[in-house]
């Protein structure tokens, strides 16, 4: 059975697109009118179906509406991993946020790592790419999302904890593992694949297989 949500941004993705090219003024109607279907859909489905909520996800993007970005940078020292501690929730996840325009997402990695844990980092490589839909997240954002993974090295030693960071540390795997982890920002398996990338000089980036191909309608 397809995922409700995944079906909602498909609709709505939709509606977007044929509002913002649509030409003629009944085809615009016919999209407005599965904006609003699609909206009543996700006020149904969602925890805190808010105005601003939906208003935040329906109306801030327009035209062709594409994923939104999340950059995570994983940065290794003495074979440790650096993680923060998130001040609202208590939880750990690796610095990292959305890409901001005008930075590559290199340079995001590098900035959230200061603005997170307080150091420089010099980013080394992508280590994976992933579709949060398509991985065991813990999904409270209404947007379809990539994450992309780096593996960075430290440039600086004073570790500290940001404006919506508590604290920030080096891990063993072992102990990253057994953490309280923010797994809607990272999971597990990112820890295994962060660890195992750290180990193989020769690792070639993660991306999701294709399970199924496209055939003109859809992947089916």
């Amino acid at each position: 059975m397809e995922d409700v949500n995944l079906l909602i941004q498909q609709l709505q993705a939709i509606a977007q697109s044929g509002m913002h090219y649509g030409k003629d003024v009944f085809d615009r109607e016919r999209y407005e009118q599965l904006e609003r279907i699609s909206k009543k859909l996700t006020a149904q489905l969602v925890d805190n179906p808010t105005r601003e909520n939906l208003t935040l996800f329906f109306d801030s993007d327009v035209g062709y509406v594409t994923p939104k970005v999340d950059v995570r940078a994983a940065t290794f020292k003495d074979d440790k991993i650096l993680l923060v501690e998130e001040k609202r929730e208590q939880v750990w996840s690796l610095p990292g946020g959305w890409a901001d325009i005008g930075f590559s997402p290199a340079e995001i990695a590098d900035k959230e790592t200061f603005e997170e844990a307080g150091i420089n980092v010099d980013v080394k490589r992508l280590v994976g790419i992933k579709d949060m839909q398509k991985n065991p997240y813990h999904k409270h954002n209404l947007s379809y999302i990539y994450k992309l993974f780096f593996e960075c090295e430290p440039l600086e030693d004073d570790l500290h904890g940001g404006v919506e960071t508590s604290n920030a540390k080096y891990f063993t795997k072992k102990e990253a593992m057994n953490l309280n982890l923010s797994v809607g920002r990272n999971i597990p398996e990112d820890i295994e694949m962060l660890f195992a990338a750290h180990a193989d000089p020769n690792w070639n980036a993660y991306f999701d297989q294709v399970d199924t191909h496209y055939n003109g309608h859809g992947l089916g």
